[in-house]
Parts: C-alpha cells; structure tokens; sequence
C-alpha cells in the first residue's frame, strides 16, 4: 500500500536517526542538500562511491532525515531528487534516563506532496 509521505505519524527510531548523524558520509550528503538533488548531481559534489552513496541515501530515507521525489521531465526521463526532510532534530532526555528524539518537518505545497506520493507509487510497481 502507498503512503502518504506528507503524514509522519510514526516517530522515528531513535538509533536510525543518530546513527545516520553520526555517520560521515551521510552528514556529507545533507550538507549538500541545501537544494534538492539527483544521486548523480550529489555523485559530483561528495567524495563517495556511487554503491556507498545508494546506501547512505537510504540510511537517511529511513531515519526520515532525507525524503524522495521524481523530477518529470518533458522527454518522459523521469529522475529521483532527493531533499532534506527535516528543519530541525531535537534530542531529549526523558525521565527514565532514556532518549527522545523529535524532528521538525519542513511544510510542503501540494506539488511537492504529489511527487512524493508519485515516487511511493513507483516503489511498488
């Protein structure tokens, strides 16, 4: 089944989000994430191999740091974009000496939305 993307209504793993902020390459790729980007534009810009770069691209898609989307193009090429899915991470420590973590989402406008949903949809078929 397809998800809406624009609804985050699980809370993240708290060990996928640290582990994704903690692993350089990945801190690489969202720092180049200023604007959206294809795999190959951040191939260009960070000093990773392109296996290793999938690989980060997904550790970041499941600590919901990063999100995708499918850039239509008037040929009908189409070409996954990635952006930054967060504003802010926010750690916390809870009463039981355990940790939270919450993250600010960014708003997204309606295209925005339907490309996310649009790459959801391609997963699956």
């Amino acid at each position: 089944m397809v998800r809406d993307p624009s609804i985050e209504d699980e809370t993240p793993d708290i060990d996928a989000v640290l582990g994704a902020l903690h692993d350089e390459d990945c801190r690489a790729i969202l720092t180049e994430l200023g604007d959206p980007r294809t795999a190959r534009s951040l191939l260009d810009r960070c000093d990773i191999p392109r296996s290793t770069l999938y690989r980060k691209l997904e550790r970041l898609s499941e600590a919901t740091l990063v999100s995708e989307g499918t850039q239509i193009r008037e040929d009908g090429s189409h070409a996954t974009r990635y952006r930054l899915n967060f504003e802010a991470v926010v750690v916390t420590r809870t009463g039981s000496a355990g940790l939270e973590v919450e993250i600010d989402r960014p708003v997204r406008n309606p295209d925005e939305r339907l490309a996310e949903m649009w790459s959801e949809v391609q997963k699956e078929l």
